[in-house]
């Protein structure tokens, strides 16, 4: 009877041959261990004495960056590598160490530096899905790699990695290994250590958190550009969420602090002087500037000495100022003509209801189309003439309904809407909360800057460069050359001034040509703004109402290269000031931060005050090694104009921000100490305002980079007067108002008005480009500068010495 079971004989030969596999195997296997083990000492031996020294490790000194800080001692920007706020183990909170061994190495202070049964998961996971992606790294790996060694995911790094730990664990103790890896871990947006994430992430001191922010952060070391609260709320929040409950089950919080923990809200901010992803105060223009000057002496050694550098800025004065250009930049954007959305995509059906989609969508249009502070980026649901339905996120749908809004884009919405402006569903946008309504506004395409600074000794107290430093951070206070137009005027009142012209001469505002054979090139027909001419007007009245025929007049009378030396007093630059007529109505260029400069000689009594921004620099140990000297308004070396000259032109300066095109400064801030001037050039390319009181210069401009007319009625009383008014607002809201000083000697007030003592009545220019009056006419006395090149009469040939002694005649 056959059987399926194997003879006996076969059953003697296959255990025979068994018992032969099983020794070879165990011979084999012991040779290969055995020579594992000798080719692992081998390997030991040759690599150990190639470990790095530790003595960078235990000597360790952070590259600290170049910290730029406001003059109240806000921190406005950082330039190096690296934010690192170092603290020794004893400051660290015990919160916050057992978050980070919940998190990273609950077993830290256990193993030798090698978590066996990690590595014995890791690897096992890594066979079975035949990858790399897994390890199993502790406290002090992670210290071994981050201070010598790549993150690649190579075996031979792994190596190297398993012998730096354990000669790490041998030289340190556990105390310093969990010092250096809480100071020097990466955690984010240039944070580095928990202290910097501290103030990075929630504006505050390290030793000042509570167990829920202290598991956010110690839930970033895993992945520090996904799971930081600012790149990612949501998934730091769940990241959060486990540590919590690692803390819980480890016996670090009880449950009541465990409850408590997960149900506090976190909070996302800036400290004073703290970095939250960006800065409390928007001082970009300032702190690159800054930088810009402190590289000019230490070159690329300033990013890593740790030097902290204190403006002359102050942080709220530096805020308002951002704040106003925006919103004077919106304001021209509202009033221009809706340009369209930045462009359209196909937004498929549907799509409302699959948020992981819609998120991704929005993810991609915030590559080409970032937020831009608070104008934010989305894309159209649903578009009509009452209503714009717009997905900012999956989650956050915002409904844009104010008839204020829906004015502004209202060509976008009509019916038989062009293509190019239509907004319609998948329209791509920008959302801006206006007050208490939500708009949509396209990203501005115009330009402003504004700066102010202190008259007395040129300290700068507010700059802001442009509507959005990440733009392009082209300083438009300090680069941009334009044409201040009317804003110029002042200066070359005050020329005249000094050559016997007075606030009360009569000068023509008559129309005039002037051929291409007297110009020696093209013929020239100035015009007043609005093409409204007087037969006459006083120079004051000129001033008032700026206008451009008693500035020619005044140019002409006192001689075009006169007014290019004289100007040269007020730190303009000789070159870009060309001795023609047409330097009169602003035709040469300017910064802005020149003309505030030039604008403070009238404000301090005459004196240039070349202006600064840093006061200080200390060392990474607070050691002073700059410290700025101003120049002093008072210093006699810093005269540069007569004390009356700058006495008469605040003085009509005054007048022009009390009733002539300024006027609005006065009636918004009620203050009688405001001087000063708007300037608009031709075709409304630029538009200016200038003002001062007795303790603040401030200036601002307004129009494109590329210059273009920023629209046809488009004033610097418009445009640049709302923004300065903004920001003076604020300034002078803890200022008295000055009392107007008595008038300096050798001025005199006399029939209402000022003159100089060498230029009285009747001696004194009387007339500009106007017939001369017969004798009888005349009066008591008066000189009178004739139509044309000018005439000047006798009595002003006869000045006596002294008169000489203060300011060259009028040359024939």
């Amino acid at each position: 009877m056959s059987t399926d079971t194997p003879s006996s004989s076969e059953n003697a030969t296959s255990r025979s041959w068994l018992s032969r596999f099983l020794l070879k195997a165990t011979v084999l296997a012991a040779g290969l261990g055995l020579s594992g083990v000798l080719l692992g000492s081998l390997a030991l031996a040759l690599a150990w004495p190639n470990l790095p020294d530790l003595s960078a490790m235990i000597d360790y000194r952070p590259r600290v960056p170049l910290r730029i800080y406001t003059a109240d001692n806000v921190l406005i920007g950082e330039f190096g590598e690296e934010r690192r706020n170092v603290l020794r183990f004893d400051e660290i909170p015990d919160v916050m160490k057992a978050a980070i061994l919940a998190a990273e190495d609950d077993n830290f202070y256990q193993h030798g530096g090698i978590d066996w049964k990690g590595v014995a998961r890791a690897a096992l996971a890594n066979l079975t899905t035949m990858a790399k992606s897994q390890g199993a790294s502790t406290i002090t790996m992670q210290v071994a790699r981050n201070f010598y060694l790549s993150s690649e995911k190579t075996y031979t790094r792994k190596f190297y990695e398993l012998l730096l730990t354990f000669k790490i664990e041998a030289t340190l103790t556990k105390d310093q290994i969990l010092d250096l890896y809480m100071n020097q871990i990466y955690l984010g947006h240039r944070a580095y250590g928990f202290a910097a994430a501290s103030r990075t992430y929630f504006g505050k001191q390290l030793w000042e958190v509570t167990p829920a922010e202290a598991a956010m952060l110690a839930g970033i070391p895993k992945a520090p550009s996904r799971f930081n609260p600012i790149a990612n709320f949501e998934r730091a929040r769940s990241r959060q969420l486990y540590v919590l409950g690692r803390m819980l089950s480890l016996g670090y919080l009880t449950q009541e602090e465990y409850e408590q923990a997960v149900n506090q809200e976190i909070v996302l901010r800036s400290a004073p002087g703290t970095p939250a992803g960006g800065y409390a105060v928007h001082g970009e223009y300032v702190a690159e500037l800054a930088r810009q000057l402190l590289y000019n002496v230490y070159q690329d050694d300033v990013y890593s000495r740790g030097f902290n550098v204190y403006t002359t800025v102050n942080s709220e004065d530096q805020e308002v100022a951002y704040q106003a250009v925006r919103e004077g930049i919106l304001n021209l954007t509202r009033r221009a003509r809706y340009p369209g959305p930045e462009e359209n995509i196909e937004l498929p059906e549907g799509i409302e209801s699959d948020h992981a989609r819609l998120d991704a969508i929005l993810d991609e249009l915030q590559e080409r189309h970032p937020d831009n502070d608070d104008l934010l980026t989305g894309v159209v649901l649903s578009a009509s003439p009452t209503k714009i339905v717009v997905a900012r996120t999956a989650q956050q749908i915002i409904e844009v309904t104010d008839k204020r809004a829906l004015k502004v884009v209202a060509r976008g919405l009509v019916k038989n809407a062009d293509d190019k402006v239509r907004i319609r569903r998948g329209s791509v946008v920008y959302l801006h909360q206006n007050g208490d309504y939500w708009e949509v506004i396209n990203k501005p395409t115009v330009q402003a800057a504004l700066v102010a600074l202190r008259p007395q000794d040129g300290a700068i107290q507010a700059l802001v460069g442009g509507f959005h430093f990440q733009d392009g951070n082209f300083n438009r206070v300090t680069q941009a050359w334009r044409q201040p137009g009317s804003a110029f005027k002042p200066f070359i009142y005050a020329a005249s001034l000094e050559k016997g012209l007075t606030p009360a001469t009569q000068i023509s505002d008559e129309p005039f040509v002037l051929t291409a054979q007297q110009t020696g090139s093209k013929p020239w027909t100035p015009k007043n703004y609005g093409n409204t001419y007087e037969p006459m007007l006083t120079m004051r009245q000129g001033l008032y109402k700026s206008r451009n025929m008693v500035s020619i007049r005044i140019m002409q009378a006192v001689g075009p290269k006169y007014v290019q030396d004289y100007l040269v007093r007020f730190g303009f630059d000789r070159e870009r000031q060309p001795p023609v007529l047409p330097l009169a109505l602003g035709a040469g260029s300017v910064t802005p931060l020149q003309l505030a400069s030039a604008y403070a000689v009238f404000a301090n009594g005459g004196y240039r005050v070349p202006p600064y921004i840093i006061d200080r620099v200390t060392d990474s140990t607070g050691k002073v090694i700059m410290q700025a000297k101003p120049v002093v308004a008072g210093d006699a070396a810093a005269r540069v104009i007569d004390a009356r000259t700058a006495y008469v032109m605040n003085d009509m300066l005054r007048g022009v921000a009390t009733s002539g095109t300024g006027a609005r400064a006065h009636r918004e801030l009620k203050r009688n100490d405001i001087g000063g001037k708007t300037g608009t050039t031709n075709d409304s390319h630029d538009a200016w305002f200038a003002g001062f009181t007795p303790a603040t210069v401030g200036v601002v401009w307004m129009g494109y980079d590329q210059p273009r007319s920023l629209g046809g009625s488009e004033t610097g009383g418009g445009l640049a007067l709302p923004i300065w008014i903004e920001y003076m607002r604020h300034a002078l809201k803890d200022v008295p108002e000055a009392p107007v000083p008595p008038p300096p000697p050798g001025l005199n007030r006399i029939n209402g008005d000022f003159y100089f003592a060498e230029y009285p009545p009747g001696q004194a220019v009387a007339r500009v480009g106007l017939p001369a009056p017969s004798d009888a006419l005349l009066g008591p006395g008066g000189g009178s500068f004739g139509d044309g090149i000018t005439d000047l009469l006798n009595q002003l040939r006869a000045g006596t010495e002294e008169r000489h002694r203060h300011a060259d005649p009028i040359p024939f």
